[in-house]
């Protein structure tokens, strides 16, 4: 081809395959401005514009606006700038589609109404910092202005919800169902009780901690009572209540005796909530954790158990 052969904008159809209007579109914007024209008025266009009309549509395929791209023509930017600005705005489109698609999967999945799905769009599109202020502000309503024990509340506050960019429609589902847990009077109101008993404890002597092996001792015993159809009624109960309670002793620096078993059963009777484990186990779906082993039943045991064997 000759650097000084001149093209009409039918031969520039032709060669590009783009409609003569989407040329003539481009040329009035002045993206691809004519290199001359007949004397007639046709427009003309030489080689450098072929090569800036293919330009023009390699970057509008790849989704960037024509102002853009005029100012990558006349050099007022990069297009390395341009090209950084499009892929962070796709990133941004990409989570956003991809949390539509998780919702809309956790809808088909609940069978959701209109009203439940609009909700669920709404929290599930919160940001990161947004979901973590919805915990805070939970945490600091029911902790607040108490002196309850230090450690669990500082497990409370790292332990936040962290939805990923491609979430599965169960962690959907579970990050809704946590915000709207968190934001119920009643669960609230049982958590605030919680940390009023920590509160208490420790003004009575009580090691702070969170006492996982105490937890893990009661799990493994219990376990064993129940595997063995054990009633927590049953004489044979007895023995595991007595080792048990004066393991609880030692960090309350007690003895076993009727006063303290008053004050041991109205701890697990408060502690042991359904709800409050569901918390965990749904920090765990949606961070996507291992999901802790249910303990509400174990502790339902201990609790009537303790009942049964606390007349001495």
């Amino acid at each position: 081809m000759d650097g000084d052969t001149l093209y009409t904008i039918g031969e520039l159809a032709r060669r590009t395959g783009l409609p003569v209007k989407t040329i003539r579109f481009y040329s009035d914007s002045g993206v691809v401005p004519p290199t001359d024209r007949t004397h007639a008025g046709y427009r003309l266009y030489d080689l450098d514009a072929l090569a800036r009309l293919d330009l023009v549509r390699t970057l509008r395929e790849l989704g960037i606006d024509l102002a853009s791209i005029q100012r990558v023509l006349d050099r007022e930017i990069t297009l390395t700038e341009v090209a950084t600005a499009h892929v962070e705005a796709l990133d941004a489109q990409i989570g956003t589609l991809r949390l539509r698609r998780a919702v809309l999967r956790a809808v088909a999945k609940r069978g959701s109404g209109p009203e439940e799905m609009e909700l669920m769009h709404k929290l599930a599109k919160l940001s990161d910092d947004e979901r973590r202020r919805i915990i805070n502000d939970f945490i600091d309503e029911t902790f607040g202005g108490l002196d309850a024990n230090p450690e669990f509340v500082a497990m409370m506050r790292s332990a936040m919800p962290e939805l990923p960019d491609d979430p599965e429609p169960e962690q959907v589902d579970a990050w809704v169902e946590l915000a709207e847990l968190v934001q119920e009077p009643g669960f609230r109101a049982r958590v605030r009780r919680m940390a009023e008993h920590q509160a208490s404890e420790r003004d009575t002597g009580f090691q702070d901690g969170l006492h996982h092996d105490l937890t893990q001792t009661v799990v493994a015993k219990v376990e064993q009572a129940r595997a063995a159809d054990v009633s927590p009624e049953a004489a044979e109960a007895a023995p595991l209540v007595d080792e048990l309670v004066a393991a609880y002793a030692v960090p309350f620096g007690r003895v076993d005796d009727a006063d303290f078993r008053r004050h041991l059963l109205s701890r697990l009777e408060i502690g042991n909530d359904p709800a409050a484990e569901r918390y965990w186990h749904l920090l765990a779906i949606i961070n996507g954790w291992p999901v802790p082993p249910a303990l509400t039943p174990v502790f339902e045991w201990f609790i009537t158990a303790l009942r049964a064997h606390s007349e001495r």
